[in-house]
């Protein structure tokens, strides 16, 4: 009996192959999508190239073989594995620019300032919120920076609204030098720890 009419085949191999084509499908497909709403006009293309390679090489051929519930249930599983996957590797590269809106009721100067501090641009405004006046607070971030200005965020005023949008285009602003920055933002970090 030849190894690729088996039931191991069938029931086991083949439905492993398409689960792992598939991630590796659909993982590059989530990218280029996220890269396409960014506006990344060179990477996007390159990654749809190699997501319809993929598909041509590895799926297509795979696909002919598959038939049964197996083959079915390892196409549907790698095509949600691809998309966690995608998403996954998307948010380490923390590729691209956001916008944060913080909105606080309270004083924000000393968030101002922690902000500022911590080599940020930011624009502060006096508003009429639903209760009475707030401060809004917006700054243009790279997204690796975020997960820093979200600490800063809760670690100054931990009831503050924030809300964090992705930016497509940005002209000009203020965006601290990453090496210089890391040192002054953590240590701005351990003050406020420390109560400086």
């Amino acid at each position: 009996m030849d190894f690729y009419d088996s039931d191991l085949f069938n029931y086991l191999v083949l439905p492993f192959l398409i689960f792992l084509a598939r991630i590796v499908d659909v993982s590059i497909g989530t990218l280029r999508i996220v890269f396409i709403s960014r506006g990344k006009k060179i990477l996007a293309p390159v990654l749809g190239f190699f997501e319809v390679l993929v598909w041509i090489i590895v799926v297509s051929k795979v696909m002919q073989n598959a038939v049964g519930m197996p083959a079915y249930i390892g196409y549907a599983a790698g095509f949600a594995m691809g998309n966690y996957l995608g998403m996954l590797i998307e948010e380490k590269l923390a590729i691209g620019v956001v916008v944060i809106r913080i909105i606080t009721a309270q004083d924000a100067m000393d968030l101002r300032k922690a902000l500022a501090d911590a080599g940020f641009g930011i624009t502060a405004i006096d508003a009429e919120g639903a209760k009475g006046k707030v401060d809004v607070i917006f700054t243009t971030v790279k997204r690796q920076d975020l997960s820093l200005v979200v600490d800063i965020i809760r670690k100054i005023q931990p009831k503050a609204f924030y809300s964090v949008e992705d930016v497509k285009f940005v002209s000009e602003g203020i965006f601290p030098a990453h090496k210089s920055y890391r040192k002054r933002g953590i240590g701005a970090v351990f003050n406020w720890r420390l109560g400086k």
